[in-house]
This record gives C-alpha cells, structure tokens and sequence, in this order.
C-alpha cells in the first residue's frame, strides 16, 4: 500500500489536492474529518476554539500522534493500492505514518502566501473559520505548536498553490502519478559476481534504490529494492535512442497493472539500458513497474517514434 500525504498551512491548498486525488479515483483520509468526527461525538459545536480545544486534548491524552493513530486503521481497512491522506499537522504524525508504511509513505508540502491563505479561507467560511488576520495567525501559530513546521520541512514534495487553480491541479495530478508508481528492481547476486558492481549497475540506471541483500540457504542470493524514480531510465532512453525497443519490450512484459521488463546487468554497469528477451548465464536485473496508468507510464517512458523520433512527449 502507497500512502501520500498532503502537508501545508492553513488554506494553503490540501482539499483542493485532495480533490484532484478523488477525480483521480483514489480513496482519501481526511485528518481534519477524523478530529471534526470527535468534535461531534463530544456533542460540541464545530467551531474554531471547540475543534482547536479538542485537537489539544487528544494530543495530551493520546500523544501528538494521536489523530494519526486513528486513521491508520481507516487507511488500512481501505485495501487499496494507494491511499491519499490529508492534513498531516505535526512531525509526530509524519513519524507515526513512516514508522507503518515505511518507504511506501511520501509527504508531499503544499505552499502558499498568508494573504492568498486568508482570503481562500474567508470565502470557504466553514464552521471552523473566522476569516481575519487575528484569527488565521492564532490558528497558524496553534499548528505549529503541533510540529507543523518540522513536518513541513520533513516533505520530500513541494508544490505552490497560486493561481490560476488549474495549474496548481496539474501539478498535484503529476506528484500523485509519479508517487503512485511502484518500481521494484531485483537481481540474483551469483558468487562469482561483485556484490559492489551489481549494486552500482543498479543505480546507474535507478538511482537512490535502496538495495537490500537476501540471503537464504539452499538458494542463490538476490538484491531486492523499490526504486525511487524513473527519470534516469527515461533520460537513457532517449540518449541511446532505443525507443520503439523500450515501448516493444514494456507492452511484451504489460500484464494488468503492472510492466515487467528485464535489463542486461552488464550493459547497465556501463551505464547504458539493454532489454533482454532471452535467458542469460547470470541472469538480468528484473524490473515491475506497477501503475494505475500503465499506458500512460509507457508513453512517458517510451512514446511512439517516426523516423526515430517521439511523436509526442508527455509529462507524468
């Protein structure tokens, strides 16, 4: 299971991101809905002071993870692919989600300038908004008593959100469509291979994996990891200009949602991308890339040519 996770100031954008993820088809964990749930159950009026009251007791009673906590088990009862979760509040929470779903969970930051905060919220005017500076500041000043600010800093996705809107939607769909690709990289590890060469023909090509090595008795060892991004082997594609053979070998290894293609490792340990079709004495580098859009990877990946040449380019 992939879990994003918005992260941002006040009225800085995370329920329209949310909302790009719902048109998208992607189930949504609302952290603000979770804590507005409690509100009520309390039998409180849902506004500003009550629900800011509230949110303080439960960090007190039940940690600053509190919130979090609750809607790990709502994530999980979901059973899907990806899950998107909006408004992480604190550091407490960022660590809560990366201790339970590990390198499957991304934080992405979304910013924008008070002035364009407060006047998005002034025309939301939900229960729970005031609409002056005085009480934007309060309310900023409440979230970064939480560890908003570190949790900020903690994201490894940024995204401004200004307008016009449809460029901040744009932007959001892509972060979630590159964030939503799971990309796992495996070899076998033979002993009379370098360990150290195998691993660095692997981040030639998927830079940043995190290779872990398995050993089990009665069987050839294997490096296995998720790798972060496809933009290297996107990049060396089209140096190599091996196009219409990286589209031919990705639709050949296209089953459902996912795309298996197999590399040369030795090819790769130079730093350049050959597909295998046949067996080899010690075997290639296995790579499954797993998307919602597969078609979509593919023509990112490796778009239909004419005389060489991409008809289109598209971005994620």
């Amino acid at each position: 299971m992939k879990v994003i996770a918005f992260v941002g100031m006040p009225g800085a954008g995370k329920s329209v991101a949310s909302d790009v993820a719902s048109a998208m088809g992607l189930p949504v964990v609302i952290m603000g809905d979770v804590l507005r749930e409690e509100v009520k159950i309390r039998g409180l009026t849902p506004t500003d002071e009550n629900t800011g009251a509230v949110a303080n007791q439960l960090r007190k009673d039940e940690g600053m993870d509190a919130i979090a906590k609750r809607c790990i088990p709502k994530i999980e009862a979901l059973g899907c692919r990806v899950v998107v979760v909006d408004g992480i509040r604190g550091i407490a929470e960022v660590e809560t989600f990366k201790r339970v779903f590990g390198e499957h969970f991304t934080l992405v930051k979304i910013n924008a300038p008070f002035e364009v905060r407060l006047e998005r919220l002034s025309r939301r005017a939900r229960s729970d908004d005031m609409g002056t500076p005085e009480w934007l500041q309060k309310r900023d000043e409440r979230e970064l008593s939480w560890g908003m600010g570190l949790a900020i800093d903690a994201a490894s996705t940024s995204v401004v959100n200004l307008d016009p809107i449809e460029k901040f939607q744009g932007e959001i769909r892509s972060v979630i469509r590159r964030e939503s690709i799971e990309t796992t990289v495996s070899t076998l590890l033979f002993p009379t291979e370098v360990e150290e060469k195998v691993r660095q023909a692997i981040e030639n090509v998927f830079p940043g994996t995190k290779l872990t090595l398995i050993q089990k008795p009665g069987y050839v060892d294997h490096l296995e990891g998720m790798a972060p991004e496809l933009d290297t082997l996107h990049d060396l594609l089209r140096m190599q200009k091996i196009l219409d053979t990286a589209r031919k070998s990705m639709y050949a290894g296209k089953k459902g949602k996912e795309i298996e293609i197999q590399l040369n490792k030795q090819t790769a340990l130079m730093g350049y991308v050959n597909f295998l079709d046949h067996d080899v004495p010690l075997g290639g580098i296995d790579v499954t890339i797993v998307s919602d859009e597969p078609e979509r990877i593919i023509d990112w990946l490796a778009p239909r040519t004419s005389e060489g040449r991409p008809i289109e380019e598209i971005t994620l």
